[in-house]
């Protein structure tokens, strides 16, 4: 799962704007207050919270109707604006280019509308370094399930006091914290504010600068973290090192089903740690260690312990630098990942004239989905071995099929695996494109494509770039694209 910045507007000084986030958040509370005839009062000072109520409707003279429908009109221009919707439960203001005088009135806004349960602020670079502006008002009992700030450019000091708010959003449920690189250093009162977040289920630090401590540091959370079903630790690159000795609490998450440590620098000893504690992990459903080429020659005993976690559905092992044994442990236990829907093993050159060693997984994996062997250094004998598999009615599932990349195979293993891909009826999406650098001719194979493309009812999406196409093979294409109904994209470009 990368995640891509978006971009922050500039701040502007009076814009209209400003006074539309405060009404039109007041005003749609004051609406969903009016059509309640039951106030349910929660342990967060509910006197108060009816003592404002009730001033404030005894004191509203005859014309607040007219104001109201005033601010109505103001909220739907506001909405408008912003291209978003909400509703009393759910806020979503990702990406609206907030103002640092939007974030200074939303959070008195945000206090009158005590039935929120979804906040979304992320890609809004102003929310950073005015984070206590808008979570000052949160009080304990808030019914906030779903907390996300990616890429608001929060501080050190946002962190730290998040972490204080944290004991108040015990109904916390999901909390996106990515790509905010300043909060590392105050991992420490993050943590110390999960511990009382006994109900998350969704913890996500993608690119947040942590370190070696780090992992140490959320160790200490974990026990209290009983539902976390999703943990994305990945792309903090300090990280590696940290794990060794630091995972004694990891076994506590019994419900974890998804776990990301892509590009985390993983070293020899922290797959040591880890060959002791994800086999433990018997909910897993999808595991994502790519990008760790320090895996290459340590993870035999890791991916051979794979085989206990028989919930598994998405292995996403690409660029690990496998080497032959690595590899032949990993073949070995995939045979036993009977729920394997997405297995990605990219970037491995390890993978070229071996692919005989997955020969078992490929025709006992009856759910595949999503299969990637980009740049495997693929041999023609290992598509002629795919091919084979794929006329034997194996891989009937398969959606994605990518071979991308592997320019050693010869014109006759692209004839053969043409010919035969016309039985993955649910195929959607396949690439067989050339590296950057590379560009050949299309031979007679093309042809044979183009008669399995009329036969697979899913497909949509080609990819050969590279690839140069004869003359007269592109009069076929153009005939194919004029005479078929569906659409489906050959993106071949490159080849002018």
């Amino acid at each position: 799962m990368s995640q891509t910045r978006k971009n922050n507007s500039s701040e502007g000084g009076t814009k209209p704007q400003t006074s539309f986030v405060n009404k039109f958040l007041r005003d749609s509370t004051a609406q969903s207050r009016e059509g309640k005839n039951d106030l349910q009062t929660t342990d967060s000072q509910p006197g108060d919270w009816i003592q404002k109520t009730a001033t404030s409707d005894t004191a509203k003279p005859l014309s607040s109707e007219m104001e109201l429908r005033s601010g109505m009109e103001e909220n739907e221009q506001f909405l408008q604006k912003l291209g978003k919707k909400a509703v009393d439960k759910c806020l979503d203001l990702n990406n609206c280019g907030l103002t640092t005088a939007d974030v200074k009135e939303m959070g008195e806004a945000l206090e009158m509308i005590p039935e929120l349960e979804e906040l979304n602020l992320s890609w809004n670079g102003k929310v950073g370094g005015n984070l206590p502006l808008i979570l000052q008002k949160f009080q304990k009992g808030s019914k906030i399930q779903i907390l996300e700030l990616v890429d608001c450019a929060l501080t050190s000091e946002d962190g730290a006091f998040l972490g204080q708010v944290l004991p108040m959003l015990q109904s916390l449920e999901v909390l996106d914290l990515s790509m905010n690189r300043d909060i590392g250093g105050s991992l420490n009162s993050i943590a110390q504010g999960l511990k009382s977040t006994s109900d998350l289920k969704v913890l996500k630090l993608h690119s947040c600068g942590l370190s070696q401590m780090s992992v140490k540091i959320l160790d200490a959370a974990f026990r209290y973290l009983s539902e976390l079903r999703k943990l994305d630790l990945s792309c903090n690159k300090d990280l590696g090192g940290g794990f060794e000795d630091s995972l004694a609490q990891v076994v506590m998450l019994k419900n974890l089903e998804v776990l990301d440590l892509h590009q985390c620098s993983l070293t020899e000893d922290d797959v040591m740690s880890l060959t002791q504690v994800i086999p433990l992990l018997s909910n897993l459903q999808e595991l994502d260690l790519s990008a760790n080429k320090k895996m290459g020659s340590s993870s035999e005993n890791l991916l051979s312990r794979l085989r206990f976690l028989p919930a598994l559905k998405s292995l996403v092992i690409n660029n690990c630098a496998l080497e032959s044994e690595t590899f032949t442990a990993l073949a070995e236990a995939s045979v036993h990942l009977s729920a394997l829907e997405v297995f990605n093993l990219s970037w491995n050159k390890c993978v070229g004239g071996n692919l005989k060693l997955l020969l078992d997984t490929l025709k006992l994996s009856t759910s595949l989905q999503v299969l990637r062997l980009s740049s495997c250094s693929l041999v023609t004998e290992d598509v002629a071995l795919l091919a084979s598999v794929i006329q034997t009615g194996h891989l009937a599932k398969l959606q994605k099929l990518d071979l991308s990349y592997n320019d050693s195979v010869c014109d006759a293993g692209w004839t053969m695996f043409c010919q035969k891909v016309q039985f993955l009826k649910g195929l959607i999406e396949l690439d067989i494109s050339l590296r950057p650098s590379n560009f050949r001719d299309c031979g007679q194979w093309f042809r044979h494509l183009l008669c399995a493309v009329t036969k697979l009812p899913q497909i949509t999406e080609i990819g050969m770039k590279r690839w140069i196409l004869q003359a007269s093979q592109e009069e076929e294409l153009e005939w194919f694209d004029q005479d078929k109904k569906r659409s489906i994209h050959f993106d071949h470009g490159g080849f002018q």
